[in-house]
C-alpha cells in the first residue's frame, strides 16, 4: 500500500471522502494509502481522519473495524493525525446527532447542530453549504503560529460542507473560527500532533492544498509540532 515516501494512512470506515484526500496528499509528495486495517494505521507515519455523514454512524463504523482504540493511541503517542470535516467532530467526547451519544473522547467537547433561527428570527438553511473565511480567535491573534494554518492569509474562503459543529471545553484548543450568517464556530482546532478542519481544505483550492503542504512538512520533520501549545 506504502511506498518510500512517508506513509500516510487515510482511515477508511465507509463515510469518508477519501479519493480526494488521497489526491491532495500525492499533490504535496505523500503516499496516502486508504486502509480501514488497525495494523496499517498503527503503522503509518501520519494518519488523515477525513468524514462526511452522521457521527454515531461513523463512531459504529470505527467501533467495529476496531480503529477507535488505534485512533486514540495515535493522538496519544505523538504520530501526526489530521481530521476533516466529521473527522474534527469525531475527536470530541460527545455529540448530540439524533441522540446523545460518544465520540472518541481525544478532546473534551460536544458537537451540536447549527440552530434553526438566526439572531433576527430567520429560518437558518442548513446544512452549511459554502465558501466562508477563516480567522485566528479574535482573543488569540497569533493561534496559527506552529499550526498547519501557519502559512494561511486570515480571511482565506475554505470549503464548508456541515450541519453540526464542535464546541471543545477547552477554548485554547480553538485555532481557527468562521461564522453562518451571524452564527459562529469553530473552524479548526489544534493541539500537539493532532489538528483538525471542520471545512475541506482538499476541496478549497490551492490554499487548501497548501494545509497539505504543511502536513506533509510536519511528517518529514517530525520535531515540528501540528499544534499550538
Amino acid at each position: 500500500m506504502f511506498s518510500e515516501k512517508p506513509r500516510v494512512a487515510l482511515v477508511d470506515f465507509g463515510l469518508g471522502n477519501l479519493h480526494n484526500v488521497k489526491r491532495a496528499c500525492a499533490h504535496v509528495g505523500l503516499d496516502a494509502g486508504i486502509t480501514s486495517d488497525p495494523a496499517a494505521v498503527r503503522a503509518a507515519d501520519a494518519v488523515v481522519l477525513p468524514g462526511v455523514g452522521a457521527m454515531p454512524e461513523a463512531m459504529r463504523a470505527l467501533d467495529a473495524a476496531g480503529l477507535s482504540d488505534v485512533l486514540r493511541d495515535i493522538a496519544a503517542c505523538g504520530t501526526p493525525l489530521l481530521g476533516i470535516c466529521l473527522g474534527l467532530q469525531l475527536l470530541m467526547s460527545e455529540g448530540t446527532e439524533f441522540t446523545s451519544h460518544s465520540g472518541l473522547g481525544i478532546f473534551e467537547g460536544t458537537v451540536v447542530r447549527f440552530p434553526r433561527f438566526t439572531s433576527d428570527g430567520s429560518t437558518l438553511k442548513v446544512p452549511h453549504i459554502s465558501w466562508s473565511p477563516i480567522a485566528p480567535p479574535d482573543d488569540r491573534p497569533e493561534a496559527w503560529n506552529g499550526t498547519l494554518l501557519a502559512t494561511t492569509r486570515p480571511g482565506t474562503q475554505m470549503y464548508f460542507v456541515h450541519s453540526f459543529h464542535a464546541v471543545p471545553a477547552d477554548p485554547g484548543l480553538v485555532v481557527a473560527v468562521a461564522s453562518y450568517n451571524d452564527i459562529p464556530f469553530v473552524a479548526a482546532i489544534a493541539r500537539d500532533n493532532v489538528m483538525a478542519c471542520q471545512f475541506h481544505p482538499e476541496r478549497s483550492g490551492p490554499e487548501g492544498l497548501e494545509i497539505y503542504r504543511q502536513f506533509a512538512n510536519r511528517i518529514i520533520s517530525p520535531a515540528a509540532k501540528l499544534g499550538a501549545q
